[in-house]
């Protein structure tokens, strides 16, 4: 017995006689193909041309995202380098370049300015008052130097600035003004020995170098108030040692002097000599000037620190 087919044929199941009226419309329907229909001849160029075109769109799509998997990669890689970058360890050769580049582009100070700067807090500068002639009036008399020797408001000045001054006026690095009094005198050596009524908080004491090892061509620097202008600063040499000076009018002799060439002028006595180091060698009191000018002319004398500090009581080097 046949067994019955799986799918069956689509059949109409009774045929009906032609209309007449429907006829002349079955060539259109005629020309459209059911779905079940194998292509006709003239269909099957155009089906078998339109397929070639899918792997080409496949292929073009794989090389855009193959560049676009690239770019990222290569952008990945461009930060990754970028952070190791900053992130990496300073080595001695980046110390040594920024170190070069410094020197290359700052200046740094000279050996003058750096000993003016390490003096400079124990200078202070010095005005004797006194009465004029009508007795009505205070008036300056006299206008020099001093520098701190103790932090207590001790300071060496020349004698003849203060001698003879009915009020002694200080002024300090920091600005603050107060009076002081003469507590010692060494008139062979025109010093004075002043004590501040009044000190700043953080006043410096300066400091002092024997001028055993002092030898003429060595630098040095005066420091003081030449015609009450300053702090001033000149730079010179010690031009000699145990000089002798005679003052003009022959009031003042004094021995064992260190001769300079720093530029001083009224104003400057009582002031320190320094060296480069900012060590007092010297405490400013004479210049040469044959004529009436009483100005710099290029010999200075100063003081050696020895006989400063025994003015003061100090012990020698």
């Amino acid at each position: 017995m046949p067994r019955p087919a799986l799918y069956s044929s689509s059949r109409p199941a009774h045929s009906r006689a032609p209309d007449p009226a429907a006829a002349p419309a079955a060539p259109a329907a005629a020309a459209l193909p059911s779905a079940d229909a194998p292509p006709s001849p003239q269909d099957a160029p155009q089906a078998t041309a339109a397929a070639p075109h899918a792997p080409a769109v496949r292929r073009q799509l794989w090389a855009l995202w193959t560049i676009v998997v690239l770019l990222a990669a290569l952008l990945v890689a461009s930060a990754w380098h970028n952070c190791l970058s900053t992130t990496r360890m300073i080595t001695q050769d980046d110390i040594d370049a920024a170190v070069l580049r410094t020197l290359e582009t700052t200046t740094p100070p000279s050996a003058a300015a750096r000993a003016v700067e390490s003096i400079a807090p124990s200078i202070v500068r010095v005005v004797g008052y006194g009465r004029s002639k009508n007795g009505k009036e205070e008036i300056e008399r006299g206008i020099g130097t001093g520098v701190v020797i103790v932090d207590k408001g001790v300071i060496l000045t020349n004698l003849h600035v203060v001698a003879g001054a009915d009020r002694i006026g200080i002024t300090f690095h920091d600005g603050l003004e107060t009076t002081a009094s003469i507590t010692g005198a060494q008139p062979e050596n025109d010093l004075a020995v002043l004590q501040a009524h009044k000190v700043p908080d953080d006043l410096e004491a300066a400091t002092l170098r024997s001028t055993q090892n002092l030898r003429p061509g060595d630098h040095v620097v005066a420091v003081g108030f030449p015609f009450g202008i300053g702090p001033s600063a000149s730079a010179g040499v010690v031009s000699g040692l145990q000089r002798e000076f005679t003052s003009p009018e022959g009031k003042r002799q004094l021995s064992n002097l260190i001769q300079f060439d720093a530029a001083a002028n009224p104003g400057n006595s009582g002031g320190p000599l320094v060296t480069l180091d900012g060590e007092v060698v010297g405490i400013v009191t004479a210049i040469l000037n044959p004529t009436p000018a009483r100005t710099f002319i290029g010999i200075g004398f100063a003081v050696p620190i020895e006989n400063a500090a025994s003015a003061v009581g100090m012990p020698p080097f």
